[in-house]
């Protein structure tokens, strides 16, 4: 009896071994821009952690496509992150996953089909409350800040209001983002995108610097050097183009 109960726990140890070792290739290869093959890896691992690195690798996959955000991968992306959240509800990177995935499913909406989603506010919440568990999350900081902003220029003065969007919020959100990770290119990133999209003229300077500081970063993964080679394209535009281009480039760009 104890000797089967030890085969048992053996077991389960060599188990949970070989799962922790497939979610570690998987996250290395995510890291090297080889999604689909952090996809195989991870595919064995039914854990919390596993479900949210698949939502996290088909998101990344969807950014770095250089096209429209397919509905059908988003779709796939939120079963994961959902998978991982009812394993476990608290999963602060299910949570933030999802969130990420809900913004980007209103992406082609207009502004009815967007408030009847109700998805922009879920997405909120969602990022919102990685930050109560961990208030030094970084990524929840910098998709809230864009989140604001997003909400300002889609829904204007009225619509920001009626969502609780608040552009001081978004600095106090971003400069706090940054302070914990002044060496994250995306985040540098998708700031200037998110005030390039809203007012070009009106925050052309801050766009530029954030742009060159996201340029200037050494890029630690290959969705980094994605995200700095648009942050190049985008600062080109800034310099040369009218402000109405400058909107139109940046809300067409991931």
């Amino acid at each position: 009896m104890v000797r089967s109960s030890l085969i048992l726990a053996a077991l389960v140890v060599s188990g949970a071994l070989s799962a922790f070792a497939d979610i570690v290739s998987a996250n290395a290869a995510f890291q090297a821009g080889q999604y689909d093959l952090a996809l195989q890896e991870a595919a064995g691992d039914r854990s919390a952690d596993a479900h949210a690195l698949r939502a996290r690798v088909i998101l990344a996959k969807v950014m770095c496509s250089g096209r429209e955000p397919d509905l059908a991968a988003l779709g796939q992306a939120l079963a994961a992150a959902e998978a991982a959240l009812t394993l476990d509800e608290g999963h602060g990177e299910g949570r933030l996953q999802k969130a990420i995935a809900l913004s980007l499913l209103t992406r082609p909406m207009n502004l009815s089909e967007a408030s009847d989603s109700g998805y922009g506010p879920k997405a909120r919440v969602l990022a919102e409350a990685v930050l109560e568990d961990d208030p030094a999350n970084h990524y929840a900081l910098g998709f809230l800040a864009v989140w604001h902003v997003e909400v300002h220029r889609r829904g204007g003065t009225l619509g920001a209001a009626v969502m609780g969007a608040s552009l001081k919020t978004a600095r106090a959100n971003y400069a706090e983002a940054v302070r914990l990770a002044p060496q994250d290119a995306g985040l540098r990133w998708q700031w200037a995108r998110a005030l390039a999209a809203y007012d070009p003229k009106k925050y052309h300077a801050e766009i530029s610097a954030e742009l060159e500081a996201a340029l200037a970063i050494d890029p630690q993964t290959e969705l980094d050097r994605v995200m700095q080679g648009r942050a190049a394209d985008l600062l080109e535009v800034v310099e040369t183009r009218k402000p109405r281009e400058i909107e139109k480039t940046a809300q067409a760009m991931l």
